[in-house]
């Protein structure tokens, strides 16, 4: 989409997991390469509340926007691929940030493992979970 003002390797990053009913959110810091859970946030079908975004984005002021892209593991789209594009084209569109999607595959499963690693069963709760899917996601972005 359109490029951030910020070199590559000191943007602020604010990544999203997308989901019909729970997007999970995370901030990192690429001049650390380090991300953080932030929260998770109902959405109807898909659509957040916005102004909850807007708050985030207010209060963070990312340079750049990654949302998870849902694909199969033999990396062909699924119906939730087009859902999380239509996301971030709505982000995009709304608050003019800058937008890069990230492929999720295994994020879920992998953000269960690091959960349950620091804190066991009671770790692993659906807005842990959801978080912890961002903070993949950034952090497979960043290269790691």
């Amino acid at each position: 989409m359109s490029k951030s003002t910020k070199p590559v390797g000191q943007r602020t990053l604010m990544g999203f997991d997308f989901g019909t009913s729970h997007i999970g959110i995370a901030i990192g810091q690429e001049i650390t390469a380090t991300a953080s859970p932030l929260k998770a946030i109902k959405a109807k079908d898909g659509i957040p509340n916005w102004q909850q975004i807007e708050g985030l984005l207010k209060e963070w002021q990312p340079d750049v926007l990654v949302i998870g892209l849902p694909l199969n593991m033999d990396g062909t789209e699924q119906p939730l691929t087009l859902r999380a594009k239509k996301f971030a084209n709505r982000l995009f569109g709304r608050f003019g940030i800058p937008i890069e999607l990230q492929d999720e595959r295994l994020t879920t499963a992998d953000a269960k493992a690091d959960l349950f690693a620091h804190g066991g069963y009671r770790n692993l709760q659906k807005d842990n979970i959801d978080c912890q899917s961002a903070v993949i996601i950034l952090e497979s972005f960043m290269g790691f």
